[in-house]
């Protein structure tokens, strides 16, 4: 599977570098600025890249500004995207065009290898990882009125792990219900949402998402 990384403190650089081809990926391109990720990204077209939000030349949203125009001219481009702190704005740039592949971690969870490994082999493989906190922060109201006040608490409990991208049968085990309750509860989710439900689980969760924040 062939990566590219972008980061520009070389202690993080070397060690994803190394991190990911000890779990049996090819980093194609490893680049440290805006400019030359974006020129990575449309050279290489790789299987998945893992960005840093805050790169040069400016230190501010160049990582993500990169991705998001290398997905402008290839759909769908799988991005996983790695902040020092969860920014609300980074994370609905990120998920605005609905397209799946996507994931945003905050950078303390590269410390959990397996937990790092298996969010850039879901976001490889078109689905979504994105890190609790994020998501937490993506359905905080922050005093407004939504339909996600319809929810229940079981029901938000859900939805949470959905965003993060788990199964129905992996949100079973995790809160000790039955994948049928599971079930029954993304239908309730979807319909206090206005959403119509899909075979296509990543787009439903994206869809939710860009819901739960416009």
């Amino acid at each position: 599977m062939r990566v590219v990384v972008a980061e520009d403190l070389i202690l993080l650089r070397d060690g994803l570098i190394r991190l990911l081809a000890a779990h049996g990926f090819e980093v194609v391109a490893a680049v440290d600025s805006g400019p030359e990720l974006l020129r990575a990204l449309l050279d290489h077209r790789p299987d998945v890249a893992v960005v840093d939000v805050r790169l040069p030349p400016t230190h501010t949203d160049e990582g993500l500004r990169a991705a998001l125009a290398a997905r402008a001219e290839a759909p769908g481009l799988p991005v996983l995207v790695l902040s020092q702190y969860v920014e609300r704005l980074y994370a609905r740039e990120l998920l605005a065009d609905g397209r799946g592949g996507i994931g945003y971690l905050l950078k303390d969870r590269v410390s959990d290898i397996g937990e790092f490994i298996d969010a850039v082999r879901r976001v490889a493989a078109g689905g979504t990882a994105l890190d609790p906190t994020v998501v937490a922060k993506l359905l905080d109201n922050r005093g407004r009125v939504l339909p996600l006040d319809r929810l229940t608490a079981r029901e938000r409990e859900v939805l949470s792990h959905m965003a993060q991208g788990r199964s129905n049968a992996a949100i079973g085990a995790t809160l000790f219900i039955t994948e049928k309750a599971v079930a029954k509860h993304t239908n309730n989710i979807f319909a206090k949402l206005g959403l119509r439900a899909s075979q296509d689980d990543n787009r439903r969760v994206l869809a939710v998402l860009a819901f739960l924040d416009t």
